[in-house]
């Protein structure tokens, strides 16, 4: 059961993963095609920055989402196991 459960989780995580370089390499290849669009139309009035930013915004959120909060969930998920653990030992001891 517990291996089933890891397995599943490793595969959230590695899926997770996957989705966030997709959107990183969007990011990249619309916001080219915007700077080139914006430097061949009108190089005196520079608004490429503005959805440069505001998607920016979006993958650091993503990026947030995907690689640091994992970390503090798994965290989290040890402690509690391990106290639970111990709440176990010690009303198996005092059983005895």
């Amino acid at each position: 059961m517990q291996y089933q459960d890891d397995f599943s989780r490793a595969r959230g995580v590695a899926r997770a993963k996957v989705a966030f370089y997709i959107h990183l390499t969007v990011y990249a290849l619309v916001n080219a095609l915007l700077i080139g669009i914006n430097l061949g139309t009108s190089a005196a009035h520079l608004w490429f920055k503005w959805p440069l930013m505001g998607w920016g915004i979006g993958i650091l959120a993503h990026a947030i989402v995907t690689f640091a909060l994992p970390r503090r969930m798994s965290t989290r998920r040890r402690t509690r196991r391990r106290l639970i653990e111990e709440k176990m030992r010690e009303r198996a001891s005092e059983s005895l």
